[in-house]
């Protein structure tokens, strides 16, 4: 009786512990995704190549669906190939924003997925470029450690014209 009462008052001390490693635990994850995201924007303000390759996957099952038809990407090589245009000195990222980002995890803790609303400015040859409002989704998946990109959609809505 006095053995089961110990182990029942140390299950008690310690399960909020536990509890609230968890929690934590959970919270560096999201903090962890959430970076991967905005980086996979983000890295264009400083050119900042290798952070772009570092969260994308490296396979023929990646892809992007833009909201023109001409830039869909399928597959590393020919987004690695796209991707050269931001090397162009003539492009300038300067400012980025994701606006209400959901975020939600699997119950594997291996695969998210999200969706928000992003604000994508720049310039080509010093005139303002942007996508404003722009939806944004994606599905990542935890490789080896780290989170990468697997899959994006940018879209518009049809009854909004995007003139930039």
């Amino acid at each position: 009786m006095f053995k089961r009462y110990i182990l029942i008052t140390l299950l008690l001390c310690f399960l909020p512990t536990v509890i609230l490693a968890q929690e934590n635990s959970a919270e560096a994850e999201r903090a962890t995704i959430t970076k991967a995201i905005e980086d996979s924007i983000g890295w264009a303000l400083t050119k900042d190549f290798d952070r772009l390759f570092e969260v994308l996957a490296h396979d023929e099952n990646f892809f992007i669906f833009h909201p023109d038809s001409k830039s869909t990407v399928v597959g590393w090589n020919k987004f690695k190939e796209l991707s050269k245009f931001y090397e162009d000195p003539r492009f300038k990222a300067t400012h980025f924003e994701v606006k209400d980002l959901r975020l939600n995890l699997s119950r594997s803790g291996d695969v998210a997925w999200y969706s928000c609303f992003l604000d994508d400015c720049g310039e080509w040859e010093g005139k303002p470029i942007a996508w404003e409002n722009a939806r944004w989704t994606g599905v990542l998946e935890k490789r080896d450690g780290k989170w990468v990109i697997v899959q994006m959609h940018f879209s518009f809505p049809n009854d909004l014209k995007q003139d930039k």
